[in-house]
């Protein structure tokens, strides 16, 4: 329920920046597998990234309708925060991200473009520290699908945005997120 809240009202925004729940799923689970831990990041750093950023000006709540509705997202948002916390490092089995899936003639489609999206703009919080564990041979070979699908578009070769575009290769790219984020989280210390 409160997952549908936070979509609902994240969808409801006026900035057409904001981040839809898969993406925003994506971009937590980033920021928790980071190797800058979050607890030092100020939520002034990560949260606005959520909505599209603090507009300056006559309304500080913007995109927000009121300080009410910005305190409830910032609540879902940590609550979402929290359970995800604890299911990729106390119960890994219980985790689920949230992913598009559509349904096609072969079946189903998942997609992770707007979950791989999200947890590329964490890594581009701290991309130097990032740097170091797209080298290492145990996470680089883990990132690469989360990197592919999520990365910038304009620095995509022609065969990797092929690649995306082939609904087979999509589907199989997005298959292995869920997998390489859990296999991060066991290797990463909180």
């Amino acid at each position: 329920d409160e997952l549908a809240a936070l979509d609902d009202l994240l969808a409801g925004l006026s900035s057409d920046a904001a981040m839809n729940i898969e993406a925003l799923d994506g971009y937590l689970c980033g920021l928790l597998l980071s190797p800058v831990a979050l607890p030092t990041l100020p939520g002034a750093t990560w949260l606005p990234q959520i909505w599209g950023g603090d507009s300056p000006g006559a309304d500080d709540n913007a995109p927000f309708v009121s300080s009410k509705q910005r305190k409830r997202a910032v609540l879902l948002i940590l609550r979402h925060l929290r359970a995800l916390d604890t299911q990729l490092h106390d119960d890994p089995d219980a985790w689920e991200p949230i992913l598009s899936v559509a349904e096609e003639d072969e079946g189903e489609c998942v997609d992770a473009l707007d979950f791989c999206t999200g947890f590329m703009l964490a890594v581009d919080l701290a991309p130097e520290a990032w740097g170091t564990r797209f080298q290492d041979p145990e996470f680089a070979p883990l990132l690469a699908p989360i990197a592919l699908l999520g990365g910038d578009e304009g620095l995509l070769s022609a065969e990797q945005k092929a690649q995306i575009a082939d609904l087979q290769q999509l589907d199989g790219l997005s298959r292995e997120v869920p997998d390489a984020v859990l296999a991060m989280a066991a290797r990463v210390q909180r």
